[in-house]
């Protein structure tokens, strides 16, 4: 078996990796301590063709695989990680929603500028009381003539403050066969973004109001038992999510393997001290265990492109965790100055700390991996009353 990338993903990984080194590497620290999107780089990797990788040709994107887009995910956020959010969100999430069951006209309208760089989306699915148990949700999808009144609220989302488009979860009906989804654009009347939140990692939210919201049937993206297909899509997205995990702790492990053969104590450099040697040595075993789940993940998607549920808990369990230990240990390493702003360990153990959480939790991901070990579910809700 062997486990090395081909040549030409060899030569796609070096060069993304030029193109952030010349692109991205200058100014890194500054976009990682801005709350704005950055548009302009957005647009730059548009023209680079790092949006859209996993997409087909035919829709705008680029064909490749999902081992590609991991690869690029990885590779930018080496160098710049705040980037990394930006080829995140052109690849996996809602854009991939629109490739995938877009019909044509909502494809010209909303994937071509998500494509170019020109605009983002943000994903409305947690509630407040509707969060890991998604199928909870509430925000309802009411007929009214040709198209539907929206009512609900939306929390904890990506890009909300500043979103042109939003892709809303909604409840047609009642069980999980109810549920699907709507296309809501910024400047619909009675849609209304409030008061802006921001994450301990820097991001900015907002609490999102469906007031009455008319969407019109083109607007519709996934009708009454759509629930499946977009949480199937869910498994995708993980992805991102355990890239740029990964690659912030393996950035972090090799900031502080240089400052610990540079930095001298008692006349020694850090690094002759047992131990740290013996917590650089386990950081690395699982590093690459982690490496090595991800890239299985991302392959066990074969022809359908969707990796199976398993393979992406575990890998994200795993990238999640490692990713978090490695910007913590790497903080203690370089004390002072890894807590400082003045280098970028602290703002990655922000975000790696933050990823624990969104996309599905540590513990989530347990029960998902148990079920996988047992092959069943196991229902977390009481029993119902009679």
């Amino acid at each position: 078996m062997n486990f090395d990338l081909t040549d030409d993903q060899r030569m796609f990984q070096d060069s993304v990796r030029g193109f952030a080194e010349r692109h991205l590497r200058a100014g890194a620290l500054e976009r990682a301590h801005r709350a704005e999107h950055p548009h302009d780089v957005g647009r730059l990797m548009a023209d680079q063709g790092l949006m859209g990788i996993t997409i087909p040709e035919a829709d705008g994107g680029v064909g490749g695989t999902l081992l590609d887009a991991v690869i690029a995910i990885q590779e930018v956020a080496r160098v710049c990680p705040r980037s990394a959010d930006v080829i995140q969100a052109g690849n996996f999430g809602p854009i991939r929603v629109f490739a995938e069951y877009g019909t044509p006209a909502q494809k010209e309208k909303y994937l071509r500028p998500l494509l170019a760089g020109e605009q983002v989306s943000c994903l409305g699915m947690t509630e407040p009381e509707a969060g890991s148990a998604v199928t909870d949700l509430q925000t309802s999808a009411t007929p009214d003539g040709d198209g539907y009144r929206i009512n609900g609220t939306k929390v904890f989302n990506t890009h909300g403050p500043y979103a042109d488009i939003y892709l809303v979860y909604v409840r047609y009906g009642p069980g999980v066969g109810g549920i699907g989804s709507v296309l809501v654009d910024r400047d619909a009347p009675g849609f209304r973004i409030g008061k802006t939140s921001r994450f301990l990692s820097g991001e900015e939210w907002a609490q999102l109001y469906f007031e009455d919201v008319f969407v019109p049937a083109g607007n519709v993206l996934l009708g009454p038992g759509g629930f499946k297909k977009q949480i199937s899509g869910f498994n995708v997205e993980r992805l991102g999510n355990c890239a740029r995990s990964l690659a912030y702790g393996q950035l972090a492990f090799e900031t502080a393997r240089q400052w610990a053969m540079d930095r001298r104590l008692f006349g020694r450099p850090l690094c002759e001290f047992q131990g740290l040697q013996w917590q650089f040595a386990e950081l690395k075993m699982r590093l690459e265990s982690a490496q090595l789940l991800l890239y299985r993940a991302a392959l066990s998607g074969g022809e359908s492109g969707i990796p199976t549920q398993m393979d992406t808990a575990m890998a994200k369990h795993s990238c999640n965790q490692v990713g978090f230990d490695a910007c913590n240990f790497a903080m203690q390493v370089m004390g002072g100055m890894g807590y400082s702003d003045e280098s970028l360990i602290e703002y990655m153990f922000r975000k790696t700390r933050g990823w624990m959480i969104a996309g599905g939790s540590l513990e989530i991901l347990k029960q998902r991996i148990a079920e996988g070990v047992f092959g069943r579910s196991f229902d977390q809700r009481p029993p119902r009353a009679g």
